[in-house]
């Protein structure tokens, strides 16, 4: 009686930790779905960039666009001497950006002119008066490039990017790779802007893209899951142990 107990209660405790060791592999191997719109961004070289604060002024000298991030430009250009599709990776410095453009009711235009004039940046936001909602809808690139004979040029007028609520700001503190077309795309780092709504010069309340809420709903499933198999552990053995003492009665 006593040496069935004992079994019993060996496998009472065994199976949980099993289980346990089963869902946790099973719960970090899971990665969140990736966001309809941004995915994201692969590190990559040069280094990360430092994040720059960019500020446009309506006729009146109020603030009417605010954005404080870091950018990373990526080109695919086909050399003709080499004969194959290269890779280019340029930071932008906001110690060395210019930053101009304009605001309109429905419209927000922020130009960016770095490397010594060489690139030129332009981002266009796009404001849905019936919804409040807003979101980055066309991206415009000239730059001139080492391994190109001509400058290089890129424009999408169809995007949908970092979308948010009039009066808010939209933040992501996720790196994003926002792709804008086949040989061209932008990595932003811990970006945060505001294109319409401002009052002062201050950002208004955020909200957060989906990568970082995913970001913070991973640890708390995991965390979850976890306790809930401490406990079962815990139940068997206390089950496995009454089973244990039920094996020293006498008859």
């Amino acid at each position: 009686m006593q040496t069935t107990g004992v079994h019993s209660w060996c496998v009472g405790l065994t199976l949980p930790l099993i289980l346990a060791a089963v869902l946790h592999q099973g719960l970090a191997d899971v990665t969140p779905p990736p966001a309809p719109v941004t995915t994201a961004a692969p590190h990559t070289d040069p280094a990360r960039p430092d994040r720059g604060t960019y500020r446009l002024t309506s006729s009146n000298g109020t603030t009417c666009l605010l954005a404080y991030m870091g950018l990373q430009l990526n080109f695919s250009i086909s050399s003709l001497p080499q004969n194959k599709t290269l890779q280019q990776v340029l930071n932008v410095n906001p110690n060395t950006t210019k930053a101009l453009g304009s605001c309109e009711a429905e419209s927000a235009h922020l130009r960016l002119t770095t490397d010594g004039d060489k690139t030129n940046l332009t981002f266009v936001f796009t404001l849905n008066t019936t919804s409040d909602k807003y979101h980055l809808s066309e991206v415009t690139v000239k730059a001139v490039l080492p391994e190109m004979k001509d400058p290089f040029s890129a424009q999408n007028s169809s995007l949908n990017y970092l979308r948010g609520t009039l009066g808010r700001s939209y933040m992501c503190r996720e790196e994003q790779t926002l792709s804008v077309s086949a040989n061209f795309s932008i990595n932003t780092f811990q970006v945060q802007v505001q294109p319409f709504g401002l009052k002062g010069e201050q950002f208004g309340a955020a909200e957060e893209c989906q990568l970082d809420e995913d970001d913070m709903l991973i640890p708390i499933i995991v965390g979850a899951a976890l306790a809930g198999l401490v406990l079962i552990v815990l139940l068997a053995y206390l089950i496995g142990r009454k089973r244990s003492h039920a094996g020293y009665q006498t008859i």
